[in-house]
């Protein structure tokens, strides 16, 4: 069977050759990013205008992050395996179409609920980057296929970096629905694109889709993820934490013994707990808690007044830009991080990346003088945080078989929002729990502060220590039909 191709690549140009790249190999991976960076937008693009939000519509806002949170938790696994089994291309025009139609909803809403239902369908795009990585892997020549996968994976942390500042320029000259209709536009944009540049590849998997196991590990992860994002406002010692809690490790260990022996399970648990699979998603979590705890950990940093001790009352736009380097860092790293990976290995690069965020963040605890300085280590985080994202594909790639690629795809990026959320209920309790009070204002502390970077830079070096870890595979599992 001939290999696929985008749009205007012809099979007379073997893989193998040095050319440049052509139009329609730019063109294809230009559209898979573009999706990846608005989706991953989402993430952090409310996170400057929920106080605005909050005086406007009540103090319930927290579910417009929750709500986008856990669909796309559970979004990410079942579209991956629906991918397998029924073309990938399909399923990333689903996951474009759900961003376009959820953000349209709240573009048109002025009320919380309607507001909660758009981003609660906007979760569904979630699935959309791990979706592009497995497609981009097989629609580019095998020379190209590291540099496009790479970049389409740090797409995860340029657009949480990029999602603040664009959020905060908003805020601050117009309405807030102006954000969700910049999102609508993208995800049609994206959507077209797919339908004109993008061709379906052959599925390899066989089987049928597990209900019973999504069913199960939706209610497995809505237990995990719920006390992780209401931690801050219930509490550690409440109920409903520790009950939720207790319920999603009771259901995590039953959807393992039920997947163990279903014909054709929604994760094949035997090839995702191989050590190489495995220990790259468990560095990823580690990875996925970093990157999220500097972007809570930035904003209302700078924004603090001077007499704070560490804060230089900066506004809203200011506390956003401050993070713009680091978005332009991921993308300028991404392709390097793909050579890195080529040239020693993607799990020697992945360490890298790691080492560096920690090194950021150990900037963070001893140099807050000045705003500049926390500009240029959040920015080295973000570096690191950009070559380690771009390379975890690689490994995932190396290590599970064609049939199973996009919900391993989906499995690795599940695992960085595990971890940052699992950042956002550690970083919100750390930080109340050293507080200082400035007038009738409550503030963390810089102890507070130091504590969290302390604790993001040791997140970051287990992750690092794991990455090492894995062990090696062949070059590539089941190559995908156009690398063959």
């Amino acid at each position: 069977m001939s290999a696929p191709t985008v749009p205007g690549a012809t099979e007379s140009t073997p893989d193998t050759t040095d050319e440049g790249w052509t139009a329609a190999q730019v063109t294809a991976l230009t559209v898979v990013a573009v999706l990846g960076v608005i989706v991953a937008l989402t993430t952090s693009l409310l996170v400057p205008i929920l106080p605005e939000l909050a005086a406007q519509l009540g103090q319930s806002t927290q579910w417009l992050l929750t709500s986008t949170l856990l669909v796309g938790a559970v979004a990410v696994p079942v579209v991956g395996r629906l991918a397998d089994l029924y073309g990938k291309r399909r399923m990333l025009v689903l996951a474009a179409a759900a961003l376009t139609v959820g953000s349209l909803i709240c573009a048109l809403s002025d009320t919380l609920p309607w507001l909660i239902v758009g981003r609660a369908v906007t979760g569904l795009s979630t699935a959309a980057i791990p979706l592009g990585i497995s497609l981009i892997g097989t629609v580019l020549p095998a020379k190209r296929a590291g540099t496009g996968i790479a970049l389409v994976s740090a797409t995860l942390g340029i657009g949480g970096a990029l999602g603040l500042p664009l959020a905060a320029f908003v805020a601050q000259h117009t309405d807030y629905h102006v954000l969700f209709w910049i999102c609508v536009a993208g995800g049609a944009v994206a959507v077209a694109g797919i339908l004109a540049v993008l061709r379906e590849v052959p599925t390899v998997a066989s089987g049928r889709m597990d209900l019973p196991g999504a069913v199960l590990l939706a209610a497995a992860l809505v237990s995990l993820l719920l006390p992780l994002a209401q931690a801050s406002r219930w509490g550690w010692a409440d109920p409903w934490t520790i009950g939720l809690l207790v319920l999603a490790a009771v259901l995590l260990v039953t959807f393992v013994l039920v997947e163990r022996r279903t014909a054709s399970p929604l994760v094949d648990m035997v090839t995702n707990a191989r050590p190489a699979l495995l220990l790259t998603n468990v560095a990823s979590v580690c990875v996925g808690f970093a990157l999220f705890a500097s972007l809570i950990g930035t904003a209302s940093y700078v924004q603090a007044p001077a007499a704070s001790g560490y804060g230089f009352g900066s506004s809203v736009l200011a506390s956003g830009l401050c993070l713009l380097p680091s978005g332009v860092a991921m993308i300028l790293l991404s392709p390097v991080s793909a050579k890195l990976s080529a040239r020693f290995g993607p799990k020697v690069t992945l360490a890298l990346g790691a080492a560096v965020i920690a090194v950021g963040f150990l900037g963070r605890i001893l140099f807050t003088g000045s705003f500049t300085e926390v500009v240029v280590f959040t920015t080295v985080a973000g570096a690191g945080t950009g070559i380690a994202y771009a390379a975890m594909p690689s490994l995932v790639l190396r290590a599970a078989p064609a049939s199973e690629l996009a919900a391993a795809n989906g499995l690795n990026t599940l695992a960085r929002s595990v971890g940052s959320s699992l950042a956002s209920a550690v970083g919100g309790t750390l930080l109340a729990a050293s507080t200082i009070t400035l007038g009738t204002a409550v503030l963390p502390s810089l102890t507070a502060y130091r504590v969290l970077f302390a604790v993001c830079a040791g997140a970051a070096l287990l992750g690092a220590v794991i990455a090492l870890l894995i062990p090696g595979v062949r070059a590539t599992a089941e190559p995908a039909p156009s690398a063959a």
